[in-house]
């Protein structure tokens, strides 16, 4: 016999909401990286080394954790984390932070970004973002309760438009993010394009968001230019790096933030209650490995290589490979491409390439707000030879 009370348990549900973001769904690296587990295949979807970092790093960090360095450090980040840090930036861009006021850890560059976005963005503010973009750049905003912007890089060199930036420039617009080495094309701002971006921010009172966290990835003879290199761009950005994308540990989600002191101020109020602080025992691990420069000085050539194997095991094929200035991807045309299933789209080639050829791959229209398609698809080379090998293998059967 049911009870009243029982009843009434019974008849209970789960309260239905109202979704503040009903056009977010699952990203593309969650679903391509699930069909690649799924059809067995060589993953070059999603960014991350299938290799192991350095141990000389593992044993820092383990060290810091055996001198009992495992409770709640300071919320901007450990001082010797944020020193090593500013003398970084210092040594190969040529301005000084404050390491006190004007460099914060965070919880990765995803974090930071998103906490850039409620720091500064106002309901209704406009934020200008170029596209292709990384794919957190826009529910950032949205959550930030900002307008998106959306300028297209000119498609096939993904080269900013400057004349089209200045045009969605509006006296809403309250910052506009740039990514250099962009991801996903690899393609590198230059020496102009960042004289050209100071001289149309220079009389506005617009923040910049410079996302730099394949800093390290830039190939010979282009070198990477820094937003912190220039004057009149360093005293309205926020400057943000990865530790994780350096130094191969993607997994440890942890990354800086370099700005002005005003700017750091507001960054802070924001970063101390949506993190307040990350993980104590790998800060001062990173800020002891880092005494030596030498790894992040080293790995242009390390992924310049990787890059040129890749691209030397797929010139014999009909993928039209696109420059590779930076990061660690690749992209290639796959208009010449003979396939069983004709008039493939970008999304629906890389299925079918995951499901039949066991390579998978990330379609650069995901990338894009409408999902523009222009036969680009793009590979991650941050892999072992062996599995690059395996991958160079199966793609060549096309």
């Amino acid at each position: 016999m049911i009870t009243n009370c029982e009843s009434q348990i019974m008849n209970m549900q789960t309260p239905q909401l109202e979704s503040k973001h009903p056009n977010m769904g699952t990203n593309i690296f969650t679903v391509m990286s699930a069909l690649a587990v799924e059809s067995g295949a060589v993953n070059l979807g999603q960014g991350f080394p299938d290799f192991d970092c350095d141990p000389a790093l593992v044993q820092s960090v383990s060290q810091a954790m055996q001198e009992g360095l495992n409770q709640y450090p300071p919320m901007t980040g450990v001082a010797p984390l944020r020193e090593a840090v500013s003398q970084k930036i210092q040594s190969l861009y040529g301005h000084t932070y404050n390491s006190q006021t004007e460099i914060t850890v965070t919880a990765g560059a995803t974090q930071a970004i998103l906490t850039i976005m409620l720091a500064v963005v106002h309901p209704g503010d406009e934020v200008i973002v170029l596209e292709p973009c990384y794919d957190s750049y826009v529910p950032n905003i949205d959550m930030a309760g900002g307008v998106v912007i959306r300028v297209p890089l000119t498609p096939g060199t993904f080269r900013p438009d400057f004349d089209k930036i200045q045009a969605a420039i509006t006296p809403k617009t309250r910052a506009l993010l740039i990514n250099s080495p962009h991801n996903p094309s690899g393609m590198v701002w230059r020496h102009e394009d960042m004289l050209k971006l100071q001289d149309i921010l220079s009389p506005t009172e617009i923040v910049l968001i410079s996302d730099e966290v394949y800093e390290h990835m830039v190939y010979a003879p282009l070198k990477h230019l820094s937003a912190s290199s220039y004057p009149g761009l360093v005293s309205r950005a926020f400057v943000v790096s990865s530790f994780g994308k350096t130094y191969h540990v993607t997994g440890w989600k942890i990354g800086t933030v370099a700005a002005p002191a005003s700017l750091t101020a507001e960054f802070r109020k924001v970063h101390q209650f949506n993190v307040f602080t990350v993980n104590t025992p790998m800060q001062h691990g990173f800020a002891r490995y880092m005494a030596d420069p030498q790894p992040y000085l080293d790995l242009p050539a390390f992924y310049q290589r990787k890059r040129d194997f890749f691209r030397q095991g797929l010139a014999q094929t009909k993928f039209k490979l696109l420059p590779g200035e930076g990061t660690y991807f690749q992209c290639a045309d796959i208009s010449d491409l003979s396939v069983p299933e004709k008039n493939l789209g970008e999304a629906e080639f890389c299925k079918w390439l995951t499901k039949e050829v066991g390579v998978t791959a990330i379609p650069m229209s995901a990338f894009y707000g409408a999902g523009f398609d222009q036969h680009v698809i793009r590979f991650c080379f941050a892999k072992q030879d062996k599995t690059l090998q395996a991958a160079i293998e199966r793609l060549s059967r096309l």
